[in-house]
């Protein structure tokens, strides 16, 4: 892509965070994953839920982002911000592993409309608090450490982890809905996003108190 610079290691990092935030059970998830089973337009569910995503990560790495980064206390306390809620991310997520989760999947169902379908992925794509969170502050906020070809970096990470999720989530339903109504199935991915959580969480955290120079916070 001419005129863009990619740095490899942020892009890595927006994926990383990106796919552990959207793997953990949520409205958006169950709905995907439902849809996909039941062979309800899977590539428009994936590809509406994919645009909202990369809508949201979009304002939140050029909005939130970009402002944020302007002032250096504010970008330092928000990335502290966000360390914080990587680790209790993460503890939810290692306590949902540990309890064990279910989707209750009821393959009956009548078709709905096309129209119908948008409209429910709309829905639980941009008026689901978490995504919001999720993605316009978190992701956002993170992001506001890094310069621009970072912050852009980070961001295409983050949507190609909703890319790959959301698709692979919708079009596998049939395949992956056996399978994901089993709690070990659900104990397995949480315990992944809480490890995935919580090495983010120490990375950032280390390079907020390192910062350039060795300066902590990175003041």
């Amino acid at each position: 892509m001419p005129g863009v610079e990619f740095v490899w290691p942020q892009l890595a990092q927006g994926f990383a965070l990106s796919f552990g935030l959207i793997v953990a059970i949520g409205a958006q998830n169950v709905f995907v994953l439902t849809q996909g089973a039941r062979g309800h337009r899977p590539w428009l569910v994936a590809g509406v839920c994919t645009l909202c995503d990369g809508l949201l990560i979009s304002a939140g790495v050029g909005g939130v982002g970009l402002t944020v980064s302007r002032t250096p206390l504010a970008s330092s306390l928000l990335a502290l911000g966000g360390v914080l809620f990587l680790v209790l991310y993460g503890l939810r997520a290692m306590q949902n592993a540990l309890r064990g989760e279910t989707l209750g999947l009821e393959l009956a169902a009548p078709t709905p409309s096309v129209g119908a379908i948008v409209l429910a992925a709309l829905g639980v794509s941009l008026l689901n608090p978490h995504a919001l969170l999720d993605t316009v502050v978190l992701i956002g906020g993170l992001s506001a450490r890094l310069d621009a070809p970072g912050r852009l970096s980070f961001g295409m990470g983050a949507v190609l982890a909703s890319a790959l999720w959301f698709f692979s989530l919708s079009l596998g339903g049939r395949l992956l809905a056996p399978v994901l109504r089993k709690p070990v199935a659900w104990r397995v991915l949480d315990a992944i996003v809480c490890l995935t959580m919580w090495v983010l969480a120490a990375g950032l955290g280390r390079e907020l108190l390192l910062g350039p120079g060795g300066a902590v916070l990175g003041l």
